[in-house]
C-alpha cells in the first residue's frame, strides 16, 4: 500500500514534486476504480498544496461536507447535491496541504445497506460499511490515505475486513461538523493509512498536535489486557486466532499479557448503544424519513419505522448508562496500559448484501476511546483478519506508540 509518511518525506526531500505523487494516485484510480467502485465523485483534476501532507491524495467519504464535490450520502435523495462549505475536517486535510482525490462511496446514510465498493481481496466478499470506499482505496493502493466515520464499527470494521490500518481516535479529536449525522452523541471521524505509522504521522498534520506522531514505544514492561467482550457473543475461530497471534507478538515484545474481565456496567452501557443510535436517528433523519421514506434503502427504511417505537424516557436511561459506563471504563481500563480485543467478528462476510456486525466496535465508540488496528493475518479463506487496540479516553498518542511497536513486529521475518 502507498504510505503517507514516505510520500511526505520524498516530497519535501525533492526526490519527487507534490504533483508527480498526486497524478500517480489519479493514474492508480483511473486504472483501478471501474472494477472496485470506491469512488462516489472525482475532481477534474488534482491540485497540491503546500504543507506536511503535500502530495498525498485522500479520499473523503461521502457525508461530509465538500465545497466542490457533490455529497450524495450515497442516497438517491441527495443526488447532486452540492455543499456551499468544506467540512472542517476537508479544511484540516486542506490546510495541511493534502488533495481531495475523490469522495469515497458509503452506505446510504451510513448505515446497513451495502454501498457499490467492492472488497480488494476478494470482489465478491464484503468490503465492509459503512466506510466501504474508504477501506477499499487504501488497500487498493489508489490513495494513501481516506476519511471515514464511525457510529458503530464502520472505521475499524471496513478496515479489518481490507486489511489496512485505521484509527478511530477519542471522541471530539476531530471535528464532524459538516458530517450528516447518524448519532450525534457516537459518530466519530477516523483515518485509514497503510500503517499505525503513517495514522499517526497523518493525525498530527491534521489536528496540529505534533504528540500524536508518537515514536514507537517499547513493549517491555507494558501490562496489555486480552478483552473477548463476552456480552457480545463470540466470533470466528479465525478472531480468536488472531486475538492470541497478536498476545504472543506482544509477549515476544516482553509486554505482560493477561486475561481481563470486563465489569458488568459495561456489559450494560454495551446494551445502552442501540437505543442512544435508535433515538438521535430518527432526529438526524427526521427530514428524509418524513419526505422521502419510499427513496430510503430497505434496511434503513425498516430501522427507521422500528426506532420511532424508543421513547425519551427510554433514550434518557441510555445516556444515564452511558455516563456511567464511562466512569466505570476509566477505572477499568487504569488496571492495564492498553486493551487487546477482536476488531470484527471474522473475515468479510462472502456476500456483498452484507456489510458485517459492528457487536465487537459498539462499546468503544460509545465510550469515546481510541481505537486502532493494523494488519495482522489471513483467515481461512485468505482474507484479512485483525485485532483491535484500545486505550484510555485522550490516550491516543500512547495507543498508536504501541500499534507501531506491535507492528514491527508483525512485519520483522520469522
Amino acid at each position: 500500500m502507498l504510505s503517507v509518511r514516505d510520500i511526505a518525506r520524498r516530497v519535501a526531500n525533492g526526490e519527487v514534486s507534490a504533483q508527480a505523487a498526486l497524478a500517480d494516485s489519479e493514474r492508480r484510480i483511473d486504472e483501478r476504480d471501474g472494477d472496485l467502485r470506491a469512488f462516489a465523485a472525482r475532481p477534474e483534476s488534482l491540485m497540491a498544496g503546500e504543507g506536511p501532507l503535500s502530495g498525498i491524495a485522500a479520499g473523503v467519504k461521502d457525508i461530509i461536507d465538500t465545497a466542490d464535490l457533490p455529497t450524495g450520502m450515497g442516497s438517491p435523495i441527495y443526488d447532486g447535491y452540492q455543499p456551499r462549505a468544506d467540512a472542517p475536517i476537508v479544511m484540516a486535510l486542506k490546510a495541511a496541504g493534502a488533495t481531495v482525490a475523490g469522495k469515497t462511496q458509503t452506505t446510504a446514510f451510513a448505515f446497513l445497506d451495502p454501498a457499490p465498493t467492492r472488497n480488494p481481496h476478494d470482489p465478491s466478499a464484503s468490503p465492509g460499511g459503512s466506510s466501504a470506499g474508504s477501506a477499499a482505496a487504501v488497500a487498493a493502493s489508489l490513495v494513501p490515505l481516506a476519511i471515514g466515520t464511525q457510529t458503530g464499527g464502520s472505521v475499524i470494521r471496513p478496515a479489518a475486513y481490507c486489511g489496512v490500518a485505521a484509527i478511530k481516535p477519542s471522541y471530539g479529536l476531530l471535528p464532524t461538523v459538516g458530517v450528516k449525522p447518524f448519532s450525534w452523541s457516537l459518530d466519530t471521524l477516523g483515518l485509514m493509512a497503510a500503517s499505525a505509522d503513517d495514522l499517526g504521522f497523518a493525525l498530527a498534520a491534521l489536528t496540529g498536535r505534533p504528540d500524536l506522531d508518537a515514536p514507537e514505544l517499547a513493549l517491555d514492561g507494558l501490562r496489555l489486557g486480552l478483552c473477548r467482550q463476552e456480552f457480545a457473543d463470540k466470533p470466528e475461530p479465525s478472531c480468536e486466532g488472531a486475538l492470541q497471534r497478536i498476545a504472543d507478538f506482544a509477549r515476544k515484545g516482553s509486554a505482560t499479557v493477561l486475561d481481563i474481565a470486563t465489569p458488568a456496567e459495561l456489559a450494560a452501557t454495551f446494551h445502552a448503544h442501540g437505543p442512544l443510535q435508535n433515538w438521535e436517528a430518527t432526529q438526524a433523519l427526521a427530514w428524509e424519513y418524513a419526505n422521502h421514506r419510499e427513496e430510503l434503502p430497505p434496511k434503513l427504511r425498516a430501522y427507521l419505522d422500528d426506532a420511532r417505537a424508543t421513547t425519551p424516557d427510554d433514550y434518557d436511561a441510555a445516556r444515564g448508562t452511558a455516563r456511567r459506563g464511562r466512569h466505570v471504563a476509566e477505572r477499568w481500563l487504569g488496571e492495564v496500559d492498553l486493551v487487546l480485543t477482536y476488531a470484527a467478528p471474522g473475515e468479510a462476510p462472502e456476500t456483498l448484501a452484507s456489510t458485517g456486525d459492528s457487536k465487537f466496535n459498539r462499546l468503544w465508540t460509545l465510550l469515546g476511546t481510541p481505537c486502532l488496528t493494523v494488519p495482522l493475518m489471513r483467515g481461512p479463506r485468505g482474507l484479512p483478519v485483525s485485532f483491535q487496540l484500545v486505550g484510555r479516553f485522550g490516550d491516543d498518542a500512547r495507543v498508536i506508540a504501541v500499534a507501531r511497536a506491535l507492528e514491527r513486529l508483525i512485519l520483522m521475518p520469522a
